[in-house]
């Protein structure tokens, strides 16, 4: 261990100066911390995508080794998957299997990033939720000091991989297998909150265990797009600020150790119509704010890639009521089109919006914010006008 650790250091300060660099890591607290602990240590294997000789789309295993070109991979600022869920995984041959990701270790200048908009300070106590593969973990043992770093996932093997890991570079913080949208297990009070994972809603446990003044940092989530926020919770139970500067999406929170919830919805309503449109899909997937804003205007909405028996790939929106709207991804000769199944008006919904956000410059997610009522009651404000959008309790 102290051998590879020792060959990590170059790699280690190489990622800190990087992500110093490029904006990630803004004070000299959390550059102490990503130069002092080894990522290798919390990722000794992942899963690497790649399509096999016979064209089929698989996750290989790689392991880190002693060789220097695999300790490098670990240290480049990159998302790494860590875990496929096992009731979709085959393996097709000895090192590589398809399936669905469930779990990573997230790209570091996004953790950065997020660390730094925690805004900790000594003495702060910290919820993380998501302990994953625990390396978020120990970047805030490095900076705060493992007593008051408590972490939770739903997961117990990785809750366990974790504490073992941790322990092995001298971090012992309290950690917990249990539904962190649920909390911490233990009744504690933390002035942060930090959350790996995404929701759909603030929990009301999170509301409850955080101190008022303090923050909670997470990626809330529409059907269209998510975003990351920071609120800070009132005396009252309500939470308010907005939307960061950082961008960066997690694999949805779990309501069990392997799947994600999967929304249910009436099958889809016949075609309706074809017609000209003034969005393209280039715009919808061009564009992180237009898709927030997206998200806000039809909360139930969600956004596919539809695949036509003639080959055809359309970005395409549905509801759960089985109305939806595509419009084709290939630039198309006579200008744009959509074909939609149900009421016109989902579409309609989006090109007001694609008018209101061009007509107002383009806003980035910055200029929303976003309250929680302490009913549990959510809406998004645009900061120039106050324009609302109501997200439901």
């Amino acid at each position: 261990m102290k051998r590879l650790i020792d060959g990590a250091q170059p790699y280690m300060a190489a990622l800190t100066a990087t992500l110093e660099q490029d904006g990630a890591i803004r004070t000299r607290p959390w550059a102490k911390a990503f130069s002092s602990v080894p990522r290798h240590v919390f990722v000794p294997r992942w899963y690497a995508q790649e399509t096999n000789d016979r064209g089929i789309a698989v996750w290989r295993m790689q392991q880190v080794a002693l060789d220097q070109d695999r300790l490098a991979e670990v240290y480049r600022d990159e998302t790494l998957v860590t875990a496929l869920d096992p009731d979709t995984a085959k393996k097709v041959d000895e090192w590589a299997w398809t399936g669905v990701a469930t779990s990573s270790s997230t790209v570091p200048s996004l953790m950065a990033g997020m660390l730094e908009d925690l805004c900790v300070q000594d003495g702060h106590r910290v919820l993380e939720v998501g302990t994953g593969t625990g390396y978020n973990a120990a970047l805030l043992c490095a900076r705060l000091g493992d007593q008051l770093v408590h972490s939770v996932d739903i997961d117990p093997a990785l809750v366990r991989a974790a504490r073992e890991r941790l322990a092995s570079i001298g971090y012992v913080p309290q950690l917990a297998a249990a539904d962190g949208q649920l909390g911490y297990p233990d009744d504690y009070q933390f002035d942060r909150i930090i959350a790996t994972c995404s929701v759909p809603r603030i929990p009301e446990a999170w509301i409850e265990q955080t101190r008022p003044g303090g923050f909670i940092l997470t990626d809330l989530v529409t059907g269209i797009e998510g975003g990351l926020v920071r609120l800070s919770v009132d005396d009252d139970g309500a939470a308010r600020g907005g939307f960061t500067a950082n961008s960066g999406r997690f694999m949805p929170a779990r309501v069990s150790t392997t799947t994600y919830p999967r929304p249910e919805r009436e099958p889809y309503a016949p075609e309706t119509d074809e017609r000209p449109t003034t969005v393209t899909a280039a715009d919808i997937r061009s564009h992180y704010p237009f898709r927030l804003l997206l998200g806000f205007t039809l909360p139930t909405a969600e956004l596919v890639y539809h695949l036509d028996d003639d080959g055809t790939m359309a970005v395409q929106l549905q509801t759960p009521d089985g109305t939806w709207a595509r419009t084709p991804v290939a630039e198309q000769p006579g200008g744009a089109t959509v074909t939609y199944g149900g009421p016109p008006d989902l579409w309609e919904q989006v090109e007001a919006a694609w008018a209101w956000w061009n007509e107002r410059g383009r806003p980035d997610q910055t200029l929303f914010g976003l309250t929680r009522e302490a009913g549990g009651d959510m809406c998004v404000r645009f900061g120039p006008d106050g324009r609302c959008w109501e997200l439901g309790a």
